[in-house]
C-alpha cells in the first residue's frame, strides 16, 4: 500500500508516520468504552450482579475452606 505523503516546498515528497490513532478512531473508541461502561453497570447493579458477587464470594470462601 502507498504511503501518503505531503509535498516540500521543492516539490519532493516527505513522508509522514502513520502511528497513533486519528480524532475519528479516538471518537469512536471513547463511545464504545462508555456503552460497554453502561452495560457493566446495568448488569452489576441488577440482579444479576448480586447473584455474581455472591457466587464468587462463596466459592472464593470454599477455595480457602472457611466457607
Amino acid at each position: 500500500m502507498p504511503r501518503p505523503h505531503v509535498l516540500t516546498t521543492r516539490g519532493r515528497p516527505r513522508h509522514r508516520a502513520q502511528d497513533g490513532i486519528t480524532t475519528a478512531e479516538y471518537a469512536v473508541g471513547t463511545a464504545a468504552g462508555a456503552g460497554l461502561a453502561g452495560l457493566l453497570y446495568t448488569m452489576l447493579t441488577g440482579g444479576f450482579g448480586d447473584q455474581l458477587l455472591t457466587t464468587l464470594f462463596d466459592h472464593v470462601l470454599g477455595l480457602l475452606g472457611v466457607g
